[in-house]
């Protein structure tokens, strides 16, 4: 059935969703409500940006601490699906160990009891090359969900437009568009908060996501970072400057912070950061082919009506505001 507001589902669900106050997950219960869904949201505080819609209930809960979970999310009440849009602040070991996997396996202990059967899970496209903490913690989850029993559909998107966003303002303020190496070391295929929103939401629908590993990108062809740069400079009427960062620097900086975090732990938070910064300027986001060990841009799934250069239009011209929260890389 379709609305004003789009696609509605002829059989509405009960749906718990954590994570639900970042871009993503907002965008996720938005697309669940126009759906028809009952959403219950656990969240830590309050928030204002929250959708707001009559079939939506924000709960005050800690889903990082089983106790709450139970007793002031779920409330002993019974639930058809979870949807989870939560995940670790920065990406740092502790951090990563702690909301990634464990707050996802209680999740997933606490649901089952609520009875649920269907976990939607929003993970990451750059768990196919585990290196960092993150990846690792996000891996363990999945692999408890695919031997839980319950449907799942995990749903690994490749990347975010806030998170390619973080130079506007350098380019507003004359200064060039820094890319490591010569710009085209990686690419990938951007994908909007409501696009990926919608991806998750109809998770719960279609059959064909049940049960799957789904990476996901948005519509259009691979772009690079020399690319986004381009594009940002034509938008504001501004002839391109790069600054090409190599990407022996970044060694050189993660080895000596993580040199220096022998002795100091702060120092060792920051390595680690280095060493995220690092992952995600040589490693494209996109389908990784295990049998050449190449990433394929053809191979990854597009999804959605929105590309990153209509969100850098929209930036430019004042329209649109990046929340870009703790994984910005610049």
């Amino acid at each position: 059935m379709m609305t004003e507001n789009g696609w509605r589902s002829p059989d509405p669900r009960r749906v718990l969703v954590l994570g639900a106050t970042g871009t993503i997950g907002r965008a996720t219960v938005r697309a669940l409500a126009r759906r028809g869904h009952e959403v219950v949201c656990l969240v830590r505080a309050p928030d204002a940006a929250a959708a707001r819609h009559a079939n939506v209930e924000f709960r005050l809960a800690d889903a990082t601490d089983p106790a709450s979970l139970v007793r002031d999310g779920i409330r002993g009440e019974r639930f058809d699906a979870l949807v989870s849009c939560m995940a670790s602040r920065t990406g740092a070991p502790a951090d990563a160990w702690a909301i990634d996997h464990r707050a996802h396996v209680d999740a997933l202990a606490a649901v089952r009891d609520a009875g649920v059967t269907h976990i939607v899970l929003l993970s990451a496209i750059c768990v196919q090359k585990p290196l960092l903490a993150f990846q690792k913690a996000k891996l363990a989850f999945e692999t408890e969900l695919m031997e839980s029993g319950l449907t799942w559909s995990i749903v690994r998107p490749t990347a975010f437009f806030k998170s390619l966003s973080g130079q506007v303002e350098r380019l507003r303020n004359g200064k060039p568009f820094l890319v490591f190496g010569d710009g085209e070391l990686t690419a990938c295929k951007p994908i909007s908060d409501d696009d990926l929103g919608t991806y998750l939401a109809d998770c719960l629908h279609d059959e064909t996501r049940h049960n799957r590993i789904l990476p996901i990108g948005g519509p259009g062809p691979a772009i690079t970072p020399r690319e986004q740069g381009e594009r940002l400079f034509q938008l504001m009427g501004k002839p391109p400057r790069f600054r090409h960062v190599p990407v022996a620097m970044l060694d050189a900086i993660a080895g000596t912070l993580g040199a220096l975090g022998r002795v100091s732990p702060a120092m060792a938070a920051k390595a680690d950061l280095a060493r995220i910064g690092r992952y995600y300027a040589t490693e494209s986001m996109l389908v990784l082919d295990p049998e050449t060990g190449r990433y394929d841009a053809d191979a990854t799934p597009s999804f959605g009506t929105e590309t990153l250069f209509d969100y850098y239009a929209r930036l430019v011209a004042g329209e649109a505001e990046a929340e870009r929260g703790d994984h910005a890389v610049f």
